[in-house]
């Protein structure tokens, strides 16, 4: 077990993946500049450019491409080089890609990985910021996944790769050299469907996924600290959601708070509320609260931290729950 990124962690996994012969890399960039954030860097150097495959600037088509590919039997993993990117593939996506086992009455699936960097934080500008992932969790057929830590992140894509049907995996960008820890030498996969419990307790239950997991977890540190006993859920999976663990803990707490960066609007969070509201409604000490990314366009370097959920935001709206 050695100490990774989140970034050398997912390198660790394609490496891996593609010691199977049916899978390839698709994306622009990825072999010869080891793509935009270096996620595939020396993969094409190893496992060759037929395997690793620099394509055109044309989201659609690379998406579209990978769909032959996999109902033909390969495994197409695809890089989009931001959440922003991959609109003009959403068609193929929505109409394709997740349609495909039932339109052919389950003759035909599309075994491929659609990797999706999403997230502020880093300086961006529009279409490199994005977290839209309420849109593809709406869509049936798809599994959404969201890498939250280095351990996760390897054992969630290999499951993804393994996986008979298309998955969304999202890697939040602002984690990919900001995460570190320990990972597990050799293959293992991470379930999909299943949440993480980060932290036990039993006075407020924090619900969260992705890069967001690093100001829950700070917020929960300092709740602790000032003597709230704090649980804390890292859902890890969107599609499917791991809905049981996500009842017996606010079951058990009676107080919840949900944090994403998305928009406030349509988020995912929302689905979270309804789930405890028709599930656990009457284990419920205060109404749920939500901590979220505004309904604004993500904004420029100099306003980001204004958009971002900070661990401030978080205990503020901890401490309303908890004193309703």
């Amino acid at each position: 077990m050695g100490v990774m990124t989140l970034a050398q962690a997912l390198n660790s996994a394609l490496d891996m993946a593609l010691d199977d012969p049916t899978v390839v890399l698709m994306g622009e960039d990825i072999g010869t500049t080891g793509g935009v954030f270096r996620i595939t860097d020396g993969l094409a150097r190893k496992h060759g450019s037929e395997r690793v495959v620099d394509t055109p600037v044309a989201e659609s088509g690379i998406v579209g491409a990978a769909f032959g590919m996999a109902i033909a039997g390969l495994r197409p993993i695809v890089e989009m080089q931001f959440m922003g990117f991959s609109y003009p593939a959403y068609d193929q996506v929505i109409s394709h890609v997740a349609r495909i086992r039932s339109r052919s009455r389950h003759r035909f699936t599309a075994p491929m990985v659609i990797r999706l960097p999403y997230g502020a934080g880093i300086g961006a500008s529009e279409h490199h910021s994005e977290s839209t992932e309420a849109i593809y969790a709406h869509i049936p057929g798809l599994k959404v996944v969201v890498a939250s830590t280095p351990e996760n992140a390897k054992g969630l894509l290999l499951a993804a790769v393994d996986d008979p049907d298309p998955v969304i995996f999202l890697e939040p960008i602002r984690a990919y050299r900001a995460a570190r820890g320990e990972v597990p030498d050799g293959r293992y996969v991470t379930p999909i469907g299943a949440g993480m419990l980060e932290l036990r307790g039993s006075d407020i239950s924090l619900i969260s996924y992705g890069a967001m997991m690093r100001e829950t977890m700070e917020a929960a540190h300092r709740l602790v600290a000032d003597g709230v006993s704090v649980e804390v859920i890292d859902l890890r999976s969107l599609v499917p959601l791991d809905a049981d663990m996500v009842v017996a803990s606010v079951r058990k707490t009676g107080r919840a708070v949900v944090i994403h960066e998305a928009p406030l609007t349509g988020g995912y969070g929302a689905e979270i509320v309804a789930l405890i509201q028709e599930r656990a409604l009457y284990s419920l000490r205060a109404p749920v609260q939500r901590v979220t990314g505004w309904d604004v366009t993500v904004p420029l370097r100099l306003a980001e931290h204004h958009y971002l959920p900070s661990a401030g935001r978080i205990v503020a709206a901890a401490r309303s729950v908890l004193e309703a």
